[in-house]
């Protein structure tokens, strides 16, 4: 009999106690022996995912929703990477982020701890499951996975096999749970479960995360949109400017760290803008001189000429989405301006946009990209899924 959100809840934080206290040897084991036996039941993950895709088909999702929720021995092979991945980068539980003693004699320290149980609701990416288990579990927290009804079958397959991996190895099984069912009213009993659940991370389109926003009374990061700038300076190189802003919208057009508007000085514009038009049309973009604000997450572009950097960063101020915002120049005080002026969660100097991403930034893998201005901004690895608590030591000190 499936069990109910409440014992699930119970269940994980029963496990996130264990979770917390495991060597970093018995994580790294987990995970190095997940990424084996994902790849021995590799024939059947697929054909799971077969019957999840067929089953999406047939009720007329759209294409690129179908792309995300595909697997394939690649996609599998990289999921197997990141496993071995994370298992390769250092254990943040239990490590001293500041050391000190006060005139009483205490030595003081802040350690980095487990945030406890996390929940996490995606859409369509069954390869987030993995993911987002690896990263939580290595931080030393448990966590609830609800992947989207489209990948009920793959999900509950790579959740069956985590957790039978998880009591080979002494692990309470319910350091991970898949939460797979598409009730509403139990998601939403989910949401406010705040004696079990310590955070909630939604990752998916607006209406998801506004679900989530509405009905939550646990603690979320999220973000609503990417809406991502790029300012060509007066003094930008425009080769490296069109290189930035042209990869920035193609490369990826669909992801939330991609480039949706640019914004071009006026003094370069006349030199500028014919040839983002000529790179546009070979590229199959459509360039609007208006839009602001929006999230294309398609090959459309929005440009705007401004006279200085003034106008510039009002524009970002009205309309971003505090996600991701880049200058090109070669000006070091006008880079240096832009970057204290503008307080995104991610702020580049003559870098594309997209590299607003865990792994290109070093942290290895992510979770998602906060725009909550709470303890993580930006994007989410192993570090940013704990928090640092106070240790003091004393010999007798009263007070």
């Amino acid at each position: 009999m499936a069990r109910t959100i409440e014992e699930i809840a119970r269940g994980a934080r029963a496990a996130s106690r264990a979770a917390a206290t495991l060597h970093a040897g018995t994580k790294n084991a987990v995970l190095h022996e997940l990424a084996r036996v994902i790849e021995d039941r590799e024939p059947e993950i697929l054909a799971a995912n077969v019957e999840d895709v067929s089953a999406a088909e047939s009720a007329g999702l759209d294409a690129p929703k179908i792309k995300r929720l595909m697997l394939s021995g690649a996609s599998l092979a990289q999921m197997r990477d990141g496993l071995v991945q994370i298992a390769n980068l250092p254990d943040p539980v239990g490590a001293v982020t500041r050391s000190y003693e006060v005139p009483s004699g205490l030595r003081v320290e802040r350690v980095r701890s487990p945030l406890g149980v996390i929940a996490m609701i995606y859409e369509a990416r069954p390869g987030v499951t993995i993911d987002a288990f690896a990263l939580c579990f290595k931080a030393g927290n448990a966590c609830i996975l609800k992947g989207g009804r489209e990948a009920t079958h793959s999900n509950e397959l790579l959740a069956s096999i985590t957790r039978s991996v998880l009591a080979e190895h002494g692990v309470p099984e319910d350091a991970m749970s898949a939460f797979t069912s598409s009730d509403r009213d139990e998601m939403k009993r989910m949401l406010t479960l705040s004696d079990d659940i310590d955070l909630v991370i939604p990752r998916g389109g607006a209406g998801l995360i506004r679900f989530v926003h509405e009905h939550a009374t646990i603690p979320t990061v999220q973000h609503f949109e990417g809406v991502c700038h790029v300012y060509v300076d007066a003094r930008a190189d425009l080769d490296t400017a069109l290189e930035i802003v042209a990869t920035g919208k193609t490369s990826a057009p669909a992801t939330c760290n991609s480039t949706e508007c640019v914004l071009i000085h006026e003094s370069v514009a006349d030199a500028f803008l014919p040839r983002l038009r000529a790179r546009a049309d070979a590229d199959g973009v459509e360039l609007r001189e208006g839009d602001y604000g929006t999230e294309f997450l398609d090959l459309i572009l929005s440009y705007r000429i401004v006279p200085d950097m003034d106008a510039a960063i009002a524009h970002i101020h009205e309309y971003t989405s505090n996600h991701t915002e880049a200058i090109v120049t070669a000006d070091a005080d006008a880079a240096d301006r832009f970057t204290r002026e503008i307080q995104s969660s991610c702020v580049l100097v003559n870098a594309s946009t997209r590299f607003n991403d865990g792994f290109q930034l070093g942290l290895g893998a992510e979770i998602g990209i906060s725009t909550s201005r709470i303890h993580a901004y930006g994007p989410m690895g192993l570090e940013e899924l704990t928090c640092q608590r106070w240790v003091v030591r004393g010999n007798g000190q009263t007070r």
